[in-house]
Order: C-alpha cells, then sequence, then structure tokens
C-alpha cells in the first residue's frame, strides 16, 4: 500500500459514522418504517440514501426511506390520479407516525421536511440524534419510479429512490466497497466548505458512474474528481442513472464547482506522483482534505506561524489542530498591549 492509500485510510478514520449512532439510525428508521407500514393503501416500505447506500459520515444525520402507497387506493392523488397535491396526505400519515413512535421514543415529534414526514426523536446517542425522513410516494400509472413530494412546492414529482439504492449497491464486494469508501471521502471533502458545492447524491453518482473494477481508492478517487472536473467544465449535465429525475443539479454555480474539482483533483494526482514520499504526499493532500490533515512541510509550519501573528483570529483547522473547531482570538509575543 502506498502513502496515499494510508494517508486516505487515516483521514477514512476521522470521518467514518460511530457504530453506536449509526445502529440507533437504523433502528429509528425501521420503527418508521414498520408504523407506516399500517397506513391505508400501503404497498411497501423501503430505505434509501446514505443508511442503504452505506455512506454516512460523522456526525450521523438523518436515515431516509419511503412508503410507497397504492394510487387507486387514493384515485384523487397526483398527477395519475385527481391531481390532489401531496400536502394533506403527508399530514395524514404525521398523524400516525407522531404517536406510534412516541410509544418507544416519548419526546419524539412528527413534522415535514421537503418529501414527507420528519422524524426528530430527542433522544442523542452519543452526542448525535438521528432523525428520520419518510417520503410518502404513489406509484405511476406510465414509465418506472414512484411520484414523490415536494412538499415546499406543493407538488409531485417523479423520481426512482428505489432504483438508486439497487445501482449504488451494486457490483462486486471489492468494487462496492471501494465506492463506499470514495463516496465518504468525496462527501467530508464537499463538507468543508461553507457552501456545499454538491448534494450527497450528485457525489455518489459520480462514483458509480466512474469507480471501476481493479480500482483502489486512491486511484478512484483521482478518477472520478477528474472526469466529474471535466464534465462540469464542459457543461455537460449529470444525468439520473435511473432515467425518472431531471438531470442532477449543482449547488454552487458552474465556475466554482469545476474549480473546486480541479484544485482537489490535483491535490490527488500530486499525492500519487510521490506515492513513495509520505511528507510530499501528506503535503499535498492537506490542500484537498484541509480539516483533517496538516502540511508538514516547512511552508506549512511557516503559513501557521504566520496566521498566529496576524491580529486576527485564526481557526484551530488554520492551526493543524485537532478536536472540536474553535476559533483563537489573536496573540501577542509578550505583555497584553497595555505597556504593562
Amino acid at each position: 500500500m502506498g502513502h496515499t492509500e494510508d494517508i486516505l485510510n487515516d483521514i477514512r478514520a476521522q470521518i467514518d459514522a460511530h457504530p453506536e449512532p449509526l445502529a440507533e439510525a437504523r433502528k429509528r428508521l425501521e420503527l418508521v418504517r414498520s408504523s407506516a407500514s399500517g397506513f391505508k393503501g400501503a404497498k411497501r416500505t423501503y430505505a434509501s440514501g446514505s443508511l442503504a447506500q452505506h455512506t454516512f459520515i460523522h456526525p450521523v444525520g438523518d436515515g431516509d426511506g419511503g412508503l410507497v402507497l397504492d394510487r387507486r387506493v387514493y384515485p384523487h392523488l397526483g398527477p395519475d390520479g385527481g391531481g390532489q397535491t401531496p400536502r394533506d396526505i403527508a399530514a395524514e400519515l404525521c398523524a400516525l407516525l407522531g404517536p406510534a413512535v412516541r410509544k418507544v421514543y416519548p419526546n419524539a415529534r412528527c413534522g415535514t421536511s421537503k418529501r414527507g414526514p420528519k422524524l426528530t426523536f430527542g433522544q442523542p446517542v452519543d452526542g448525535q440524534d438521528p432523525t428520520v425522513d419518510l417520503v410518502v410516494a404513489l406509484t405511476r400509472r406510465d414509465g418506472s419510479g414512484l411520484w414523490i413530494p415536494n412538499l415546499k412546492q406543493n407538488r409531485w414529482e417523479a423520481s426512482d429512490p428505489e432504483k438508486h439504492v439497487e445501482l449504488f449497491t451494486s457490483g462486486s464486494l471489492a468494487l462496492r466497497r471501494t465506492r463506499r469508501r470514495i463516496v465518504r471521502l468525496l462527501k467530508a471533502w464537499n463538507k468543508q466548505y461553507s457552501e456545499p458545492g454538491f448534494s450527497s447524491h450528485n457525489l455518489t453518482v459520480w462514483a458509480w458512474e466512474f469507480v471501476t473494477p481493479g480500482m483502489g481508492m486512491a486511484g478512484g478517487l483521482q478518477t472520478v474528481l477528474n472526469k466529474a472536473a471535466a464534465r462540469v467544465a464542459s457543461g455537460s449535465a449529470t444525468l439520473d442513472p435511473a432515467g425518472v429525475s431531471p438531470n442532477v443539479r449543482l449547488l454552487v454555480s458552474r465556475d466554482v464547482a469545476a474549480r473546486r474539482l480541479r484544485t482537489a483533483a490535483g491535490g490527488v494526482t500530486r499525492a500519487l506522483a510521490s506515492d513513495s514520499d509520505r511528507q510530499a504526499v501528506q503535503t499535498a493532500l492537506s490542500t484537498v482534505f484541509y480539516n483533517y490533515l496538516t502540511d508538514p512541510s516547512p511552508r506549512g509550519l511557516g503559513a501557521r506561524i504566520a496566521a498566529l501573528r496576524q491580529p486576527a483570529p485564526v481557526s484551530t483547522a488554520t492551526l493543524g489542530l485537532g478536536g472540536a473547531a474553535v476559533t483563537l482570538p489573536p496573540t501577542r509575543a509578550f505583555g497584553d498591549g497595555t505597556g504593562q
């Protein structure tokens, strides 16, 4: 194993979800799915998103799932029925889920997210309190996939979350494992920005498209970043792999997205080019995963000393310090500035 792979594994140790809250998120999602299965017209429930795809990173957030309703039981609902919008059916489902979940979690509450009921639990585990988002979905008369709510706009939209899970968890054991690790690294990289440029779904689609059998984690990460940068820079779209939803949307401008991807790809490429030199690898990867790695070179040390000399607050991440992120006040060489 080269130093690039080794240091990426060190980053994974920092970003991987902790077992206890991850298990709790699965338990909560199962409880909500089980409760929802008693709803009138329920055909099936499903798990989706990071839990189903095994790509959660720390801290554990929301567990996603869905309840599929038989549209024939609700002939007034949806584009294939009478056209009724989804807000009322989401509220009815919430009225069932809240009391059912409170039998196990007394502090639980049911509100709504963009796609349906959102359960909060008020019972942290390891400092984390995973929520559950349950999409209330309708079968489609024509075409594959489901009708799912957009409660912000009170309309139905076509999507295929079950197909996404099937695709993103397909392939050999080795391919699935490598792809999962790359997705987690991409998520951690993306979340370093105060305004992340890409949805988790977008990063997962790219990993599914660009990681092929035989790639290692480092080479696969380099490939995904390079190919994604080229696509975004060219103006080409990332298509829904299920062929149901609109194209995957960037969260920042195309220019900013392309620049971030190129910068990250360059860092990983430089690391792999110096794979036998651990310090050079860490220096290169510190430009990509700057919240997780410090630049060990004299240049990096000099930058940290210079930051401390500035008459402005400096973050612990800038100094390469571990632990929770905090901002440190400016320092002086001696004295308190009052001449005493």
